[in-house]
Order: structure tokens, then C-alpha cells, then sequence
């Protein structure tokens, strides 16, 4: 019998990515998301993050359907960016809505289901939760929550053998860069703002692609002791090393001179 897989975010980006690894290796293989269409052998589910009731009723449809849910992986997100002095108070709504308490929610739905089937439970943070990003402190801020949920999870859920991790990738070629809700607002106080984004998406857009990420989590996904927090791509790793090495000063001081 194959085994089922619940993706939120899986109709783009690297959702997508693992959506289409899963299904080539023989999952059932379900996308959450507020749009998207099935496609070929990944079927879809329109479902909202930000609310409890809608990610409820996806995985009571996923398991009437399947009768198993094996794996959940916690994927949508989005990003801002712009001061925080200037950002708009439903701006920082949304993306603690969708990047943390979306998760919460995935989480909340997942667990009966990845208690009876022993499954596990893949959390998507980002190395930002690492390095408080200048002019994206909220993305920063909800990854690092989403990388606390999933530790403190890894120990509530063991004692039923659920698995639980945290990916975290760092620069990815997606839409993720282009949908980016911008504030430009306080850009003539902010001189430094308009060039530090810039960098950031120069970095996004040279980045790893998202079957790269994707292969990652497949793994993570698949293992019966998967590390807490699995970090993307060789110099990440090393940038997430020099963070638990270094400083706190000196960690801050580097990623200003980057940013």
C-alpha cells in the first residue's frame, strides 16, 4: 500500500518541487493550497493555512480518501520586507499568520493522523532563523518560531513516534523572490533599505533550485531519526556553524556588512 503525503504550499516553489519527488517515488500525494490544480498523479486540495477550520476539513478529506496520513510537510510561507518602523500593521499580521501560526495549524490537524501511522513531521524554517536579516525582520522572526514549534514538537510527539525536523534552505530560485510583498515606505529615512533587498534577491535568484531542497526534505521525510534541524546547501551549513561559534556581536556585525 502506498504511503500518503500532505504538502501545504505544494502548487509552487518548493512545494512544489516535493510534491513532484514524492510522487515519482510512489506516494499518495496531496497539495495544500488556495490555488493550484491537480496534476497528474498530485492531487489538490484548496485549503488556507491562516485558518484552523479549512486545514481541518483537507486532512479529514485526505484521510477518508487514504485512510493514512504518513507524512506532513509544513511548506507555506511568504515574505516582506521593508523597515520594521514603517511596516504596516496587516502586513505583519499576514506573514505571522501564514508563516508561524499556518504551521501551528498544519501541525495541529497532522498529529492524530501521524499518531496512528507512526509518520513524520517536516517543518520548513530557512537559515534566516539563524541571522536576523536587516529589512525582513518578521521573515526572520516567524522562521525562527517555526524552527522553536518544531523542537518543541520533536519532544511532545516522540513518545508516539512521530518524527518530527526542521529544513532550513537557504537561498532558493522561486516566485518567492517576485511575490515578496515590498514597503518602500521610509526608503528616504532607510537610505541603506532599496540595497539591501536588492542583495538579498540577487542571492535569491542565484540561488539553489528548489528540486535541490526538495531531494533534502524527501529524505528527512523518509527517516526514522531525522535530525532536528537540516540545513540546505554547503555554505549555509558553514554560516549556521560561524552562528553557534561566533559572538552574538560579531554574528550581527557580519550580517549587516552583507546586508
Amino acid at each position: 500500500m502506498n504511503k500518503t503525503v500532505v504538502i501545504t504550499g505544494g502548487s509552487s516553489g518548493i512545494g512544489k518541487a516535493c510534491a513532484e519527488i514524492f510522487a515519482q517515488n510512489g506516494f499518495n500525494v496531496y497539495e495544500l493550497s488556495r490555488s493550484g490544480t491537480d496534476n497528474g498523479k498530485i492531487k489538490h486540495i484548496s485549503a488556507d493555512v491562516t485558518n484552523a477550520a479549512s486545514i481541518n476539513a483537507a486532512f479529514e478529506a485526505v484521510y477518508e480518501k487514504e485512510g493514512s496520513i504518513d507524512i506532513v510537510i509544513a511548506n507555506a510561507g511568504m515574505g516582506i520586507s521593508g523597515p520594521v518602523e514603517f511596516a504596516p500593521d496587516n502586513d505583519i499580521q499576514k506573514i505571522l499568520s501564514v508563516n508561524f501560526t499556518g504551521a501551528v495549524n498544519t501541525a495541529k490537524s497532522a498529529v492524530k493522523y501521524l499518531r496512528s501511522s507512526k509518520g513524520n513531521l517536516v517543518f520548513i524554517s530557512s537559515v534566516a532563523a539563524h541571522f536576523a536579516i536587516p529589512y525582513q525582520a518578521f521573515y526572520s522572526a516567524t522562521k525562527a518560531a517555526v524552527l522553536s514549534l518544531s523542537d518543541a514538537l520533536r519532544n511532545e510527539l516522540k513518545t508516539f513516534g512521530i518524527k518530527v525536523c526542521a529544513v532550513l534552505p537557504g537561498d532558493v530560485q522561486t516566485g518567492f523572490t517576485s511575490n515578496r510583498i515590498k514597503n518602500t515606505q521610509g526608503d528616504d529615512i532607510y537610505i541603506h533599505a532599496d540595497k539591501a533587498v536588492s542583495s538579498m534577491e540577487k542571492d535569491e535568484i542565484n540561488g539553489m533550485r528548489p528540486e535541490k531542497v526538495a531531494r533534502v526534505i524527501y529524505a528527512a521525510a523518509n527517516k526514522n531519526n531525522p535530525k532536528p534541524h537540516i540545513t540546505v546547501g554547503g555554505k549555509y551549513k558553514f554560516f549556521v556553524f560561524l552562528s553557534k561559534a561566533l559572538p552574538a556581536r560579531l554574528q550581527n556585525f557580519i550580517v549587516g556588512k552583507m546586508y
